[in-house]
């Protein structure tokens, strides 16, 4: 008897055996047109309706509604996952199409959390949306996350990021990580429950403390191929389900690396810190923040201010620190110095008068200032606060940022 017959003839038992519990009336929470809808996840024999059944008794909250969260809640809602969360206080914008796949030119301008509220219980009427139009802070993280089983981390930020896993792991619920960055994605699971009770590393025990703002820029920033949320946010999908099924291996200990544009992955394995004290949420914008300026204070200026000084007439000097191609799509005047070129055009930023530094969103301004500042001692130069997307935002709605 040939290995391909008795596979297809287990494929078959387990198949009839699946399409019999399937029947009305058989001992199970799912109705007839759910049992219909999610019998190709019923018929595998790891699966089944026991699986299924799960997944509708689960809550899982969803922290940004972006790249990684519109895959994630897409797939997460199709897959039948009984109660969805979404937090995010963001709006739709034309720059989001190239990758937030929930969201259409009509609706631009428009609430996040809305919008996927809509389409996702248009895409599944059987699963109840929540949703929080509002920012995840200290105020309000330990609360929203209580009556969740799982929270999938979507955000794209360090501050929010370590919020996250401090207030999962005072609040004991699993984090599902991922985080994207050109052509490259990590993906994790922290704080997993154990067979034995035990609680897996967090994002702590992986990044103790955040890398100096400035130095992994944004996805604004640096830019991010807008395919590659979309597979990070089926793997986080994916490990959620995992974690609520206990079908598989999740990345338990294990950091998930891949690269799109060689199409190859690594998994680095860690273990828990057992120095790792969380005991409370802190002030995380000072945490992520703070130890970036090495005790060297950055003076801002807010874009509204900016522009009285420009319609005033104050004498000062405007340093736009971008790449010669974005400066090309787009700029308010200023002299072009590229942060990689800084050393060699010192010579351009005056000393003598105000000089105001800017980029996309801040970042590479305030790590244009650091340098300036303990290199070559200035003690003039002013970080325009969120760069040239605030800019645009609150003066300009025309400017073309790149």
């Amino acid at each position: 008897m040939s290995w391909l017959f008795l596979f297809y003839l287990n494929y078959i038992l387990n198949f009839e055996y699946n399409v019999f519990l399937m029947k009305p009336g058989s001992d199970t929470n799912l109705n007839e047109e759910e049992l219909a809808r999610y019998s190709r996840h019923i018929v595998i024999p790891e699966f089944g309706i026991e699986g299924q059944e799960k997944l509708k008794n689960s809550k899982v909250l969803v922290v940004g509604a972006g790249g990684l969260g519109a895959p994630l809640l897409l797939y997460l809602t199709a897959a039948g996952v009984g109660t969805i969360g979404i937090v995010d206080f963001d709006i739709v914008e034309q720059s989001n199409l190239q990758r937030q796949v929930l969201f259409t030119v009509e609706d631009i301008g428009k609430p996040k959390v809305e919008v996927a509220k809509k389409k996702l219980q248009a895409l599944n009427p059987h699963v109840k949306i929540i949703s929080y139009q509002t920012s995840f802070n200290t105020e309000n993280a330990l609360e929203i996350i209580e009556d969740y089983d799982v929270v999938a981390d979507g955000t794209d930020n360090f501050p929010t990021r370590y919020l996250v896993n401090d207030a999962c792991v005072l609040k004991e619920k699993v984090n599902i990580y991922a985080s994207i960055y050109t052509f490259e994605g990590q993906a994790s699971v922290f704080n997993y429950k154990r067979k034995d009770g035990s609680r897996g590393p967090n994002y702590r025990d992986l990044f103790p403390e955040p890398p100096p703002p400035g130095q992994v820029p944004s996805c604004a920033e640096a830019g991010v191929l807008g395919i590659l949320p979309g597979i990070m946010g089926s793997i986080q999908a994916s490990e959620v389900i995992k974690v609520l099924t206990g079908i598989g291996e999740p990345l338990d200990g294990k950091l998930f690396l891949f690269d799109v544009l060689s199409f190859t992955n690594r998994i680095f394995k860690f273990h828990k810190n057992e120095q790792t004290n969380i005991s409370k949420l802190v002030d995380y914008d000072a945490f992520c923040n703070g130890s970036s300026k090495n005790n060297i204070d950055i003076n801002e200026i807010t874009v509204q201010e900016l522009h009285r000084w420009s319609k005033g007439g104050l004498d000062f000097q405007l340093i736009d620190v971008r790449e010669q191609h974005e400066y090309e799509i787009g700029n308010i005047g200023g002299e072009l110095v590229p942060l990689s070129e800084i050393f060699q055009h010192v010579s351009k930023i005056d000393k003598h008068k105000k000089v105001v530094i800017h980029c996309k969103s801040g970042q590479r301004s305030q790590k244009a200032i650091h340098l300036l500042q303990s290199e070559f001692a200035y003690t003039n130069l002013i970080n325009l606060e969120g760069g040239l997307m605030n800019y645009k935002k609150e003066i300009d709605p025309s400017l073309k940022v790149g």
